[in-house]
């Protein structure tokens, strides 16, 4: 099953999430109106929300309150994404200017919290104490990363394990979630609610790890960002990690210097350093690991068309080239 055939088995559930999204964005504030559909816009794959929905579907679920809980998934997700996008100075995202490079950072971090208040707003609709810990948690764990992952930056001594458990908070977690949220919502057993967040977690840390491979194997028309951003930003991610570990003394300085000063201008020789040290095979591999780990959280599920289509996702996950 391909990313349009699993996209295709969801598609009247995803466009009723998609008008849900419009609705729920709509605010006498013409700002918020302005940035909110603009970021909404700009060309995400929905890939937490179609989670959710499938999730929900593959455990049963027979209502609507899925959409719902898409909705606010995407919300959240999305507030992340303006948050970060100031924190880190970012100027490009999916090929677009991003939200602050237009409006600037204090309507984007304002905008951002528009989102999750909206989101937190429909959580106490939905009137249920269960759904609410775990997004609520979720939340607070993604704060958490934000922060770690700012500790690590341009700090060149961060540590496989230190990399791994921002992508855990920052990334992994509001997947998670996403997971979980079907199996509570379909009033599942609490096995079946960990199986599921544990699919979604391993799914999200594979999602990342690519992300950060493909910031060193490919153009920005392709991943929609710039070669080396993170580079730039003086994130340690796990190809600099690894490549710093394994290449010569010479290797590991030059990347050293370049994350503490958050300075790209010798990423051709940097992107040479990881290729030859193996830094992008062992990242693929890690991330493949992942993959694997999350198809096997599913077998406790009946199978179902849904449930293909899950673990086609996590296919998904270590295939794409964007």
């Amino acid at each position: 099953m391909d990313i349009q055939s699993i996209y295709a088995l969801i598609e009247e559930d995803m466009n009723t999430v998609n008008t849900m999204i419009q609705q729920r964005l709509q605010s006498d504030v013409v700002l918020i109106n302005q940035l909110g559909h603009y970021i909404i816009n700009s060309g995400g794959k929905r890939l937490r929300p179609a989670i959710a929905l499938l999730s929900a579907r593959a455990c049963g679920y027979q209502g609507s309150a899925h959409i719902n809980l898409a909705t606010i998934i995407e919300f959240i997700h999305t507030a992340t994404l303006l948050h970060d996008d100031v924190v880190d100075h970012s100027e490009l995202r999916r090929g677009r200017e991003t939200a602050n490079t237009i409006w600037g950072n204090e309507a984007s971090v304002l905008v951002g919290d528009f989102l999750y208040t909206r989101a937190f707003e429909m959580m106490v609709e939905l009137d249920n104490m269960r759904l609410m810990q775990i997004l609520s948690h979720t939340t607070n764990v993604i704060a958490e990363g934000e922060v770690l992952q700012l500790l690590n930056v341009h700090d060149a001594d961060t540590s496989e394990q230190r990399y791994l458990q921002v992508i855990h908070h920052k990334t992994a977690k509001l997947f998670e979630a996403a997971g979980q949220l079907g199996a509570v919502l379909s009033q599942k057993s609490a096995d079946i609610e960990n199986a599921l967040g544990l699919y979604a977690m391993h799914l999200g840390s594979a999602f990342q790890l690519v992300d950060d491979l493909l910031d060193y194997s490919d153009s920005s028309d392709v991943i929609g960002k710039n070669i080396g951003d993170d580079l730039a930003e003086g994130k340690p991610t796990l190809p600099l990690i690894y490549a710093m570990r394994h290449g010569d003394e010479a290797q590991a300085q030059l990347i050293r210097m370049a994350i503490e000063q958050g300075d790209k201008t010798h990423i051709d020789q940097i992107i040479d350093i990881i290729q030859k040290t193996g830094a992008i095979d062992y990242t693929a591999q890690a991330a493949r690991n992942e993959s694997e780990k999350a198809k096997q959280a599913l077998a406790v599920l009946p199978d179902s068309d849904d449930k293909s289509a899950l673990s086609a996702l996590a296919d998904f996950a270590v295939s794409r080239q964007f």
